[in-house]
């Protein structure tokens, strides 16, 4: 005989306390109106070692060598697939960029414009391909921060560029690529990451205090959860103008990972979009997307993140 197990109930003012705090953050409008001018498509995507480097192929150690073909093609068809407007690229080569352009090109997708945040990494950069003139740059790559009594460099910085995907509307993205899980003897892996979200929100709050309504997006590769340190340092004070918020992505079985870590089988969310308040209301997201193409992991440890962003300014109902 089954006996039915009464669930314990939530009290009446804190399910009315969650009611409140979701439809805040589900007011704005996520679907496209008739009035509305086509989305642009946000491609954001860690390509893992688009560079050369020491790799071994075929049980054999080879020095400088570049991404296998293999790994290129699946790269190139993962894009293509969601024909972006913007692509943002982080774990690539200078040189690479270009590769990669004429890669899409040939396959009839013409991003002409780009633009590279050249760290202090030598070989590992964040870069952004474009359909649309860059109007603005503005890159951080020369930050330097404490960690405990040690001076470290933000490795790969902070690329800054601002677009207009249509007439009168500004699109500013910040793309960003945060210190590895991988431990290091200069100093704790997480602090490290943890001071460069610090850099990165330092970056955003000189943006949003000067322009408080500019449609500002942060792409990128943050090595992190949800609830740790850098990831709340990067969004701000939640509840405030400033606020970073997280647009959660699922694939089309509605799963949120982006990253698969093969040596300890695990998967985790650990790249992001976030939004500032102005962009918010424009962001589609019933459209927005993870890609889970079959050959994903041919390509990369990651996943692309699509986000489709409607280029016209709207306010969140009620404000």
């Amino acid at each position: 005989m089954l006996i039915p197990i009464q669930l314990p109930q939530r009290p009446k003012r804190i399910r009315t306390l969650a009611a409140s705090l979701a439809a805040l953050f589900l007011a704005a409008p996520t679907s496209l109106l008739a009035t509305d001018p086509p989305p642009v498509t946000v491609l954001s995507f860690n390509v893992k070692n688009y560079l050369a480097m020491d790799r071994r192929i075929k049980g054999e150690q080879i020095e400088n060598a570049p991404k296998p073909e293999k790994e290129l093609d699946a790269v190139v068809r993962i894009i293509i697939k969601a024909q972006p407007d913007v692509l943002g690229i982080t774990e690539i080569g200078v040189a690479e960029v270009e590769d990669l352009q004429k890669r899409l090109a040939e396959k009839g997708l013409t991003l002409p414009h780009t633009t590279i945040a050249e760290g202090y990494d030598p070989v590992r950069h964040v870069a952004l391909l474009s359909r649309y003139p860059i109007l603005a740059t503005d890159h951080q790559t020369a930050d330097t921060y404490m960690a405990g009594p040690v001076k470290l460099q933000f490795k790969r910085g902070i690329l800054d560029a601002t677009l207009e995907p249509a007439p009168g509307y500004q699109l500013r993205l910040l793309g960003t690529h945060l210190k590895s899980k991988r431990e290091t003897q200069v100093a704790d892996q997480a602090i490290m990451r943890r001071e460069e979200a610090k850099i990165v929100r330092a970056h955003a709050d000189k943006i949003l205090k000067k322009a408080p309504e500019v449609n500002l997006l942060v792409f990128g590769d943050f090595n992190d959860y949800r609830p740790e340190a850098p990831v709340k340092a990067l969004q701000g004070r939640f509840g405030t103008d400033l606020y970073l918020r997280d647009i959660p992505l699922a694939d089309s079985h509605g799963y949120r990972w982006t990253h698969y870590w093969s040596y300890a089988d695990v998967y985790s969310r650990i790249d992001y979009n976030f939004v500032s308040k102005g962009l918010y209301p424009e962001v589609n997201q019933d459209e927005s997307y993870i890609d889970n193409s079959p050959d994903w992991f041919t390509a990369s440890d990651h996943r692309a993140m699509i986000l489709k962003i409607i280029p016209k300014d709207r306010k969140i109902p009620g404000e």
